[in-house]
């Protein structure tokens, strides 16, 4: 058995690439390298759309789906995505608890977990005192976590925070423990993703 994770990001082209690198370089610095498979979907709807193929078509294989949850979640992973607006997704009938989760509210909230990285990334001129001090940082709403981001980066070199030029170099970056740690959401996938390893 192999691990097949879907993941909302990329787009066309050098973008769906990127995604699958950075999300790989990430994973593969807790999980087994070899035992897993990121596949970007682009959109959040088709990322779902290809977890409920893949459960049909790779049965031998354990399928992840992983996406924002845009908001705070109240409830399971899945109950949240049934009833958030634009989503009113239907859990698939041969779908697990343990095969889907959320990038709390957003996957750059996660970046908010390391800001030693986002500070060596963006060097002189980044205002690294002016990120939020929100240690669980699956508290940060949406709309704050990029506020902050591009407030933070916009004085250095690398200019302002845009999320396909910078996000994926950023992901392949981070510390994961420190992402674990700010988020028991990352701490869940990690401990599914390694007992499906089969390392």
């Amino acid at each position: 058995m192999s691990i097949r994770i879907y993941v909302e990001g990329g787009f066309e082209g050098s973008t769906k690439s990127n995604c699958r690198k950075a999300f790989g370089a990430f994973l593969g610095k807790v999980v087994p390298p070899g035992s897993f498979k990121v596949i970007a979907s682009g959109s959040r709807q088709h990322a779902f759309q290809d977890f409920c193929t893949a459960l049909r078509q790779h049965t031998e294989d354990h399928i992840i789906l992983l996406v924002d949850s845009e908001t705070a979640v109240a409830g399971t992973a899945w109950q949240h995505l049934s009833r958030r607006d634009g989503d009113n997704w239907s859990r698939p009938t041969s779908a697990l608890d343990d095969q889907v989760h959320l990038m709390v509210q957003v996957m750059e909230a996660w970046f908010l977990a390391d800001q030693h990285a986002l500070s060596t990334y963006y060097g002189q001129g980044f205002l690294r005192n002016s990120l939020p001090r929100q240690q669980n940082i699956e508290l940060i709403d949406k709309e704050r976590v990029f506020k902050a981001l591009s407030h933070a980066s916009k004085p250095t070199q690398k200019g302002e925070y845009h999320k396909t030029r910078q996000g994926f170099d950023l992901l392949e970056l981070i510390d994961p423990n420190l992402v674990k740690t700010a988020s028991s959401s990352v701490e869940i996938l990690f401990k599914v993703l390694n007992s499906h390893s089969g390392i």
